[in-house]
């Protein structure tokens, strides 16, 4: 609920992957930075869906889509204060990525365990 959240919070809300799931109150995400991984998902089943439901928001009051602010078009935080909000419905190439970095980082530090998943 947006009373239990102070100044300077970022919420990663990742948890809805269909219409009828639902961790934030929409409130929350009206008035504070939103980032979405993909914008267009997250206004059909994400934490957006709700927020657009409940007529406080837009599609258009999406702050930045992740792959802006990664890309430098659009900056990250800004202010110490301000409450970031990130909807993530799941894509599976920033998954990828992801684990693919992870997985570099591993190897210049030899750290972690080699697994062996077939013959």
């Amino acid at each position: 609920m947006a009373e239990y959240v102070p100044p300077g919070s970022f919420i990663a809300a990742v948890g809805a992957d269909n219409e009828d799931k639902q961790e934030l109150e929409p409130s929350l995400l009206a008035g504070n930075k939103l980032v979405t991984d993909i914008t267009v998902q997250c206004a059909a089943f994400g934490e957006l869906h709700h927020a657009i439901d409940s007529g406080l928001m837009k599609h258009s009051d999406v702050y930045a889509e992740l792959g802006e602010i990664i890309a430098g078009k659009r900056p990250g935080r800004t202010s110490n204060e301000e409450i970031i909000i990130f909807d993530s419905t799941g894509t599976a190439l920033q998954d990828i990525v992801s684990a693919a970095l992870v997985y570099e980082k591993a190897l210049e530090r030899n750290s972690g365990r080699k697994m062996i998943f077939s013959d």
